[in-house]
Formats: structure tokens, C-alpha cells, sequence
């Protein structure tokens, strides 16, 4: 048996800080945009940034306050804070109150309209949590919906403007990570050979793999459309090469590479499979890199 975590480190942990990484979408309206550097520009984004790093770990306390019963019977989430009884209800309430008070507050003095997306992703996620997270295909939509949220508010704490193309690419992105998320969930259960669609999260004995296949494949598609779009009409700023149009390689490969992520049932967790994956990773930085030049117009 592992050694009981000390309170503050339990705390922290219940945070999930490892899931902070998703809100590095904060940058992506800023990026396409081309201003990411300007002062009134980056710090408003910085300031997105931590509110949601904040809001989002209120929510995680309160769902993992809902799932402690079912979480003590998970292979994996059995560790979490609550669960194992390192952290009381009432410690976690009150840490999820401050925490959503504070990034409110917070990102109503920077912009009202980032206010507006921080409530709302909470409106969605308590949604989630409370009631809906166990109704097939509605809470794909509610995950999808907090992945671009998140890359909505880049956007709404500088007042930048959002391209339609932007929003079809984070909403599709959204739901082939969701889509491959929940693939990924049900063939690690239906690989160990043991049926446990009693225990298992109710959502799932809604789906099929061959349909999860199916949403996740849409999606990738629609995500790839969308972004070619996008591309070429983040070209129309002048720059010395055509980088914008490059970017969709390694965009389209990213994609392709997490697609076998997903297929092998390894994608369960988005952040620790891209995190994990170092191809992926590389090209992820040759995307930035390109897309980035193309944007401010190198």
C-alpha cells in the first residue's frame, strides 16, 4: 500500500495540475491572429491563462467530490484525493468556491467577455459532472465544448476577433479528442476480457466502438477541412513564404499520428498522450513554428 499523501500535497494533487496543459489552447486565437507578442494582447492571455487553470481545477474538486464512491473502484482513479480519503469533502468544497470565486473575479478585470467564457465553461462542466455526464453523444458535445471554450478565450480577453475557420478546427479538434478519449476508455475495458458494464462509466454502454470509430473519423476530417480554410486564409498576410499552407502538413500528420494513438486504446488521457508521444510532439513544435511565421507575417 502507497504511503498516505500529507494534506497540502494531497491538495495540490486534487488540483490535477497535469490537466493545465489544455489550457495552453488560450494562445491558439492570439497565435492565428498574428498579435500573441503585443503587451495588451499576450498578458490578457496570461491572465486567460491562469483563470482557467483555476476554474478548471474547481471543477475537478467537484466532480471528484460526486465520483468518490465509483472512483474507490477504479483501477487508477482509487489514487485521486478524495477518493482515498487524503482530503475531506468539506476541504475540497470550500478549495472548489475560492477557486471559482477568484477566477471570475479575476477574468471579469481583465474582460467582461472572458468573464462570460470562464462562466460559461463552468455552467457546462458542472453540467457534466452533475447530470449529463452519463448521456451518450450529449457528453461528448459538453467535453468538446470545454476544449474550445478554452481556445475561444485567447480571443476574449484581448478582444480579438475569432475566424469562423478558427472555431470549425477547435470544435471538430474538440471532438476527435473526446471521441478518442472515450475509444480509448471503452477497448481498455473490452481488451481485459472481463465485462464490467455494470461498474464501468454508464455513458459508455451507450457506445460501440465501430461508433466511436466513426465520431472520431468525422471529426478528424471536418478538423483537417476546416483548417486548410483556415490556412490559406491566414495567408492572406504577406510573408516572405508561403508558411501558413506548409502548416498543414504537420497539422494533417499530428493528426494522422494521434489517430494511432486512439486506435491503440492509448488515448484516454489526451494530455499524457501527446505529453508521452515524442513524434507528436516534434510535430506539434514544426506546426507552431510554421503556422507562427505565417501569422505575423515573416
Amino acid at each position: 500500500m502507497s504511503t498516505p499523501r500529507s494534506l497540502p500535497v494531497a491538495a495540490f494533487v486534487a488540483l490535477r495540475p497535469r490537466q493545465w496543459a489544455k489550457n495552453v489552447l488560450v494562445f491558439a486565437a492570439p497565435l492565428a491572429a498574428g498579435k500573441i507578442f503585443e503587451p495588451d494582447v499576450f498578458w490578457p492571455s496570461i491572465g486567460a491563462f491562469v483563470a482557467f487553470c483555476l476554474i478548471s481545477s474547481a471543477t475537478y474538486l467537484i466532480n471528484d467530490i460526486r465520483d468518490a464512491a465509483s472512483d474507490r473502484e477504479h483501477p487508477i482513479k482509487f489514487r485521486r484525493p478524495i477518493a482515498a480519503g487524503e482530503l475531506s469533502v468539506p476541504v475540497a468544497t470550500t478549495m472548489a468556491i475560492v477557486l471559482a470565486v477568484v477566477s471570475l473575479v479575476g477574468s471579469y478585470f481583465i474582460a467582461p467577455a472572458l468573464a462570460g467564457v470562464i462562466f460559461a465553461y463552468a455552467v457546462f462542466t458542472l453540467a457534466y459532472s452533475l447530470a449529463l455526464k452519463h448521456e451518450p453523444v450529449i457528453e461528448l458535445a459538453l467535453l468538446s465544448m470545454g476544449f474550445l471554450l478554452r481556445a475561444v478565450a485567447g480571443g476574449a480577453a484581448s478582444g480579438l476577433p475569432i475566424s469562423q475557420w478558427f472555431l470549425i478546427v477547435a470544435g471538430f479538434g474538440s471532438l476527435f479528442m473526446a471521441a478518442g478519449k472515450r475509444y480509448s476508455e471503452l477497448k481498455r475495458e473490452e481488451d481485459s476480457g472481463i465485462d464490467k458494464s455494470a461498474t464501468r462509466r454508464k455513458a459508455l454502454n451507450g457506445y460501440t466502438l465501430g461508433y466511436l470509430r466513426f465520431v472520431w473519423s468525422v471529426a478528424a476530417a471536418v478538423a483537417i477541412m476546416g483548417y486548410a480554410l483556415w490556412a490559406f486564409d491566414v495567408a492572406q498576410t504577406p510573408s516572405s513564404l508561403p508558411w501558413a499552407e506548409w502548416s498543414l502538413l504537420p497539422f494533417v500528420l499530428a493528426i494522422l499520428r494521434y489517430g494511432v494513438v486512439i486506435d491503440k486504446g492509448d488515448a484516454e488521457a489526451p494530455e499524457d498522450a501527446v505529453l508521452g508521444d515524442k513524434v507528436l510532439m516534434l510535430l506539434g513544435l514544426a506546426w507552431l513554428i510554421l503556422f507562427g511565421l505565417g501569422a505575423l507575417g515573416v
